[in-house]
């Protein structure tokens, strides 16, 4: 016990330096070496592979050492979900995206003359990936949870930054953002001159792969052992891949990747001829039957497609099938018109979306949940709905308004009854009159 007792002497010593450091300490230094600690914090920047990304991330490296921020915070907002197909391949990109950046990152601290440029430390992270992000306002709070997390406070956008690959978001993201603690900037550097094309860039995998589709498709329709139909197929063939080859497809054909989509969606009609004779027979029964049920609702149902081509597929496939109809289809979420309980109930329990998946994706993304299983179904009309439908009416109200304004009267008028009734009776009980109770309530 004696040992763990300071020395008198030493202790005094410390106490008497504290008071003379404390009464040294000018108030005015201490306020402003508290305001430039608030003031320095982490800066994070949304990465994405644009013309510009070299300079914004010069401009922050080269910001961050001359103020003496401790961490520049390098972050791709995943536009996927983590299980969805080929979110693998997604995230090795993002992570390669994100490597470049950090090696341009290190290399302009290192050549920065800056004095705090060493003490900068650079963070790579894929922030997101755990569910759907749709619009700013989800971008808004990831960046906000990570910043809070990683004690950042700024949040520095590369001015061609585009998350979802097609739709500049930089605008409303600046505004969401402006809702935030966080401060936001566009990093002032120079754009390209020359604006992005709409057609993409002629490659011989895409004009071979047009070619072909077009030649086949022109002798399906004639005779292809007529040899002028074969010159004249040849023809029609080279002028519509030679005009359309960039505006066509969307990636380059690869081996075995597209050989192995074909031969899937050759498998793929027969079950959809299938699935379309079955759904024809249930419906014309449920015509024929008067006792059957027919109840039209709107459903919402987000799939596991991923987009482009394979969410067409699967919104066109429901639609030739009798009973349901693809009214919209937003991001992830399929809206679907289903006409009888049998349709929406096949619709929830995702055949289509597997084989979908089966051919894009292959057996592997075929075996992921079905959107029941998933629990990413919701039922928008009628006794069994789960969520109000997301269309506003027609005179400006809100969702559902005329059921919703219904049913909160009924609800108001009950409430103000029983209000009633309970004021009557404690009246009676109290013997208090209404004017003290009128005051009392306000």
């Amino acid at each position: 016990m004696a040992d763990a007792d300071p020395p008198p002497g030493d202790g005094t010593a410390a106490r008497a330096d504290s008071v003379d450091s404390a009464e040294s300490t000018d108030p005015a230094d201490s306020e402003s070496a508290s305001t430039d600690d608030a003031a320095v914090g982490a800066v994070i920047v949304p990465v994405e592979p644009t013309s510009t990304l070299r300079s914004t991330i010069a401009h922050v490296a080269e910001a961050a050492a001359a103020e003496g921020a401790p961490a520049i915070h390098l972050v791709e907002i995943a536009s996927w979900r983590d299980g969805d197909p080929e979110s693998d391949e997604r995230a090795a990109a993002a992570d390669r995206v994100l490597e470049r950046a950090a090696a341009w990152a290190t290399a302009d601290l290192d050549d920065s003359e800056a004095p705090g440029a060493a003490d900068v430390e650079v963070v790579t992270a894929v922030i997101g990936a755990d569910d759907y992000l749709f619009g700013a306002d989800d971008y808004v709070r990831v960046l906000a949870e990570y910043a809070e997390a990683n004690a950042a406070d700024r949040v520095v956008l590369d001015p061609e930054y585009t998350p979802v690959g097609n739709t500049t978001l930089l605008q409303p993201l600046e505004f969401a953002l402006s809702n935030t603690s966080l401060s936001v900037e566009t990093a002032p550097v120079d754009r390209p001159t020359r604006r992005e094309r709409f057609r993409t860039e002629a490659t011989t995998g895409r004009f071979v792969a047009l070619f072909g589709l077009s030649l086949a498709f022109y002798l399906l329709l004639g005779d292809p052992t007529y040899w002028f139909d074969l010159v004249t197929g040849v023809a029609t063939a080279a002028v519509v891949s030679i005009t359309l080859s960039r505006v066509s497809l969307d990636s380059t054909p690869a081996i075995p990747r597209t050989p192995m989509r074909i031969l899937r969606g050759l498998v793929y009609v027969p079950v959809l001829l299938y699935e379309i004779v079955k759904a024809n027979l249930v419906v014309a029964r449920v015509i024929l039957d008067p006792r059957l049920p027919i109840e039209p609702t709107m459903n919402r149902m987000r799939v596991i497609v991923g987009s482009g081509l394979p969410l067409m597929t699967l919104a066109n496939s429901i639609t030739l099938t009798p009973g349901t109809l693809t009214v919209r289809a937003r991001d992830s979420d399929l809206y679907v018109h289903s006409l009888v309980p049998w349709a929406r109930e096949g619709l929830f329990d995702g055949s289509l979306e597997r084989w979908t998946r089966f051919v894009y994706y292959g057996r592997r993304s075929a075996r992921l949940p079905t959107p029941r299983e998933r629990d990413d179904v919701a039922i928008l009309q009628g006794d069994d709905a789960t969520e109000e439908l997301p269309i506003a009416a027609a005179d400006g109200g809100a969702v559902g308004a005329s059921d919703a304004t219904a049913e909160a009267a009924e609800t108001d008028e009950a409430d103000a009854s029983d209000a009633t009734a309970a004021a009557d009776a404690s009246d009676e009980s109290d013997g208090t009159d209404g004017d003290a109770d009128e005051v009392t309530d306000r």
